[in-house]
């Protein structure tokens, strides 16, 4: 079994990107710059926002955090939205999922500039994406790609079994997978929560990928030897063991797993790290659009 150490990759990208700043400022460009719209104050996405600020100062890039009460008017957000759209200055922009009840997720998806739209959610985006056009892919299947591509993960021909649709990775994820390219060509199966005899499906798997949310749901039983499993999930759970009084696990039961993966993403240290490289990413492609 081998650790797929998305950790390590992202600092990998980081470098690279920071890398290329430096040469776009050499020639005279302005700094990339990221802003970061965060409604609320829920605690996990006061968390992600604060990371993706920390990685722009690392790679060298400008970033604006906007904060917003929880209970804000979706037209409030919509006019945040418009001003970045129109700012010159700023090249990439995301508002932080999930947002309050009383604002349409997929209103304010649309109302963000998809040439500025770095999490590639915008249906222009996820358009490009479905004719494998050159577009911002979605930051965690992007990065997903990018660890298989990394660590030369054959997918041709393989089967890819999914677990979760949601918009954000498991829907996105089985295109990318099936599509004809380098890290593709593979025979994809989409489950989900009305999925029957999921067992037999993910037993047949080559390729496991994991975004549904319950964590450790993947057990020992549900594989076969020699399976790449990327394991997307990620759930706060209380521990005892730990000062900070929680842990955090993945979707697959990493313990009882992992003497038969081939590979093996960890949580955390795995899927989450790439994410976040890729958004940095897309923010320097849009700069070079």
């Amino acid at each position: 079994m081998k650790i797929l150490d998305g950790k390590k990759i992202s600092e990998d990208i980081k470098q690279e990107i920071a890398n290329e700043v430096k040469d776009l400022i050499v020639k005279g460009h302005k700094k990339p710059h990221l802003a970061a719209i965060l409604v609320g104050n829920n605690g996990a996405s006061m968390t992600y926002v604060n990371a993706k600020i920390k990685a722009c100062q690392i790679v060298g890039f400008d970033s604006t955090l906007i904060r917003l009460d929880e209970d804000v008017s979706e037209d409030k957000l919509l006019t945040e939205i418009y001003k970045i759209n129109n700012n010159s200055q700023i090249d990439g922009l995301i508002v932080q999922l999930p947002l309050p009840k009383h604002i349409d997720e997929v209103k304010v998806t649309q109302a963000i500039d998809s040439t500025k739209d770095v999490d590639g959610f915008h249906p222009l985006n996820i358009g490009n994406m479905v004719l494998n056009q050159p577009t911002f892919l979605p930051a965690t299947p992007a990065g997903i790609l990018e660890l298989l591509s990394r660590y030369k993960i054959e997918t041709s021909g393989k089967n890819c079994v999914i677990i979760g649709r949601s918009h954000i990775v498991g829907s996105p994820m089985s295109i990318l997978m099936a599509r004809n390219s380098k890290i593709g060509n593979c025979t994809v199966t989409l489950t989900h929560s009305k999925t029957k005899n999921l067992t037999e499906l993910t037993k047949k798997a080559d390729i496991l990928i994991v975004a549904l949310g319950k964590s450790e749901f993947v057990t020992s039983d549900m594989i076969k030897e020699g399976v790449c499993i990327i394991d997307v999930g990620i759930t706060r759970v209380p521990s005892n063991k730990t000062k900070s009084g929680w842990k955090l696990l993945g979707d697959v039961n990493f313990e009882a797993v992992k003497d038969k993966c081939s590979y093996i993403t960890p949580v955390p240290g795995g899927v989450g790290p790439m994410t976040i490289a890729m958004l940095l990413k897309n923010t320097l492609i849009s700069v070079k659009k």
